[in-house]
């Protein structure tokens, strides 16, 4: 089991996360001229690094989206920052 800390509550169990998306990820644009093969890649193929990553989660309690920094290798955490103002 892995302790992930939320920017606002602190430490929790990892079973309170989602992942969100990649940090950084941008949508295709103009959104009426992206096809269908775009958009699909856009949604379902992610980078999926190996080593330092940066990510947006949720926190399921309490409802926060925020960046996380982790290896993916060893899964240490290194750094959790809110995206909007009001966090630890």
């Amino acid at each position: 089991m892995q302790l992930f800390s939320c920017p606002f509550c602190g430490p929790r169990d990892e079973t309170e996360f989602l992942f969100g998306a990649e940090a950084g990820k941008r949508r295709p644009e103009p959104a009426a001229e992206v096809s269908a093969r775009a958009w699909g890649e856009h949604l379902h193929f992610a980078g999926n690094p190996k080593g330092p990553a940066r990510e947006i989660w949720l926190h399921l309690t309490c409802g926060e989206f925020f960046a996380m920094e982790r290896d993916t290798v060893s899964h240490a955490v290194s750094a959790t920052r809110a995206l909007r103002g009001g966090g630890q």
